[in-house]
């Protein structure tokens, strides 16, 4: 299955109601057929309707592999250090040409087809027409890349100004100045520019006659948007923007998860392996639960809580190969956790039975109204937060703090769904370190001091108030005491957490 999303690229920026150098398709087809004078043509989403550096990397195989080298990309940055954001995709292509050099190859094969596809033929068209010399194609693409595309285009031709592959002076300065250096500024001065992106406004600004025409039929389609990646839906559909895997998963779920239970490993290192792996499994899972939340709340509800980019941009949910993913993950992590051949499979056992009950009980969950949710989401928070007990052993410390990890969501959700209140007024960092401390001392009454006298127990203790610190230092500075203040100073009845409301983790 697939989901209709792509990240919105920065040639979509910018005002199309006030720019000034807005065009019509109509009008700037006319415009081109009565030029006298040399005409500048942009390429991707203009006379190509796609982008071709993404369709180029996306020619890359293995699809995986080659998405991973780009997650790990994006992950490091390293065009902070070489002009920022513009030099971007000189990383990715060069990324892709020196670990998949073949996908040049790819690439060339596949041009006839996306020429025939995607070119503008409006466009084109128009420009025949013209008693002229051919165009002028300025991009910001690569050459080694966009010559072959013009080629089968039918503008082999046509003077190409484009980026040169490994360079990033030419990304970093824009296609003015490639423009200026190949043609001189007299040229540029006269021409008539023909563009669809709001990055060329200098180009704009300094030619003739300035045209900013969106073609309709234009789409930007994110390279390798068809592969499987775990993950990718959470944080471009479900969070995007927010680094939810980072904060909502490693440093909540997991850290708890890893907390509860390295005490009673005999090899750290090791451990830490096998609950990333459980983290993956569990994970490649529980999101497909939050595909299906999304779409039963597109079709099903009057008022679906969706975020601005689903419906606009591209992610591949597959039905199938989530679960390949969960189960290759969990075989490896109960293989190193349990080497022998009975626990092996008892233990693999349990945990494909924990997979198929929590997708199960977030396909049920889905399918209720939003009050009746309530009282079955604590079932989805206990399996994110204990499902791996059932391959690793945990202390009693470790009990006392999933619990308070489970309830203090609950209680936060239970706020998010009945009262009007967000998300973060409920304060669940600090509902959570209440619960633990309460739920330790219940544990301490029935087991004895001993058991909490761990350097794992400190952690958790340290964690949670680390976690809560916010929301402690909030409490304290607005709590008030009702004997020692005026009567008219008193909060007034129903006032509210001015935190902005937030939907809830499920």
């Amino acid at each position: 299955m697939w989901h209709p999303v792509a990240d919105v690229p920065s040639f979509m920026s910018g005002d199309l109601a006030t720019c000034q150098y807005t065009a019509s398709p109509d009008a700037a087809l006319e415009a081109v057929r009565a030029h006298k004078g040399p005409l500048l043509v942009d390429l991707d989403e203009t006379l190509y309707l796609r982008n071709s550096t993404e369709d180029f990397i996306d020619c890359a195989r293995p699809g995986l592999l080659a998405l991973l080298l780009l997650r790990a990309l994006d992950v490091l940055k390293p065009w902070r250090m070489t002009g920022g954001i513009n030099t971007r995709d000189t990383w990715r292509v060069c990324a892709i040409s020196t670990f998949f050099p073949w996908t040049a190859w790819r690439w060339r094969a596949k041009v006839p087809m996306f020429a025939e596809r995607y070119l503008n033929q409006q466009l084109k068209a128009a420009l025949y027409a013209r008693a002229q010399p051919p165009p002028i194609i300025v991009t910001a693409g690569f050459k080694s890349i966009v010559a072959p595309l013009l080629a089968a285009m039918g503008f082999a031709d046509a003077p190409l100004i484009a980026a040169r592959m490994y360079s990033f002076a030419d990304r970093r300065n824009g296609k003015l100045r490639m423009a200026m250096r190949e043609l001189g500024a007299e040229t540029v001065g006269c021409c008539l520019v023909v563009t669809d992106s709001m990055d060329d406004l200098e180009l704009l600004q300094s030619c003739a006659r300035p045209l900013r025409t969106l073609w309709p039929q234009a789409r930007y389609r994110r390279a390798l948007s068809g592969v499987y990646l775990p993950g990718e839906y959470i944080s471009k559909i479900k969070h995007p923007g927010e680094r939810h895997i980072f904060r909502g998963i490693l440093q909540e779920d997991f850290a708890f998860w890893l907390l509860s239970s390295i005490s009673l490993a005999s090899n750290p290192a090791s451990h830490v392996v096998i609950l990333l792996l459980l983290l993956l499994s569990f994970w490649a899972i529980y999101e497909r639960g939050y595909v299906d939340n999304d779409l039963v709340a597109s079709r099903y509800e009057s008022d679906p809580q969706l975020s601005a980019t689903f419906g606009s941009v591209w992610v591949a949910t597959p039905a199938v190969q989530p679960w390949i993913w969960a189960l290759l993950s969990g075989v490896a992590a109960v293989a190193i956790a349990h080497s022998d051949g009975m626990a092996f499979v008892i233990h693999f056992t349990f945990w494909v039975a924990v997979l198929i009950l929590v997708y199960a009980c977030f396909v049920f969950y889905n399918r209720l109204d939003k009050l009746t949710r309530v009282w079955l989401y604590p079932l989805l928070q206990f399996a994110r937060s204990a499902a791996f007990t059932v391959v690793v052993p945990i202390e009693p410390a470790g009990v006392a703090a999933l619990g308070a990890h489970v309830l203090s969501r609950w209680a936060a959700y239970q706020v998010y769904r009945l009262t009007s209140a967000g998300w973060s007024a409920a304060r669940p960092e600090l509902a959570r370190l209440i619960s633990f401390v309460l739920l330790s001392l219940m544990v301490v009454c029935s087991l004895g001091p001993s058991v909490l006298l761990t350097w794992s127990a400190l952690a958790l203790l340290l964690w949670n108030i680390f976690r809560a610190r916010h929301d402690i230092y909030a409490v304290f500075n607005s709590a008030r005491r009702l004997d020692r203040c005026s009567r008219h100073a008193a909060t007034p009845r129903g006032e509210r957490d001015p935190a902005s409301p937030r939907e809830p983790v499920q």
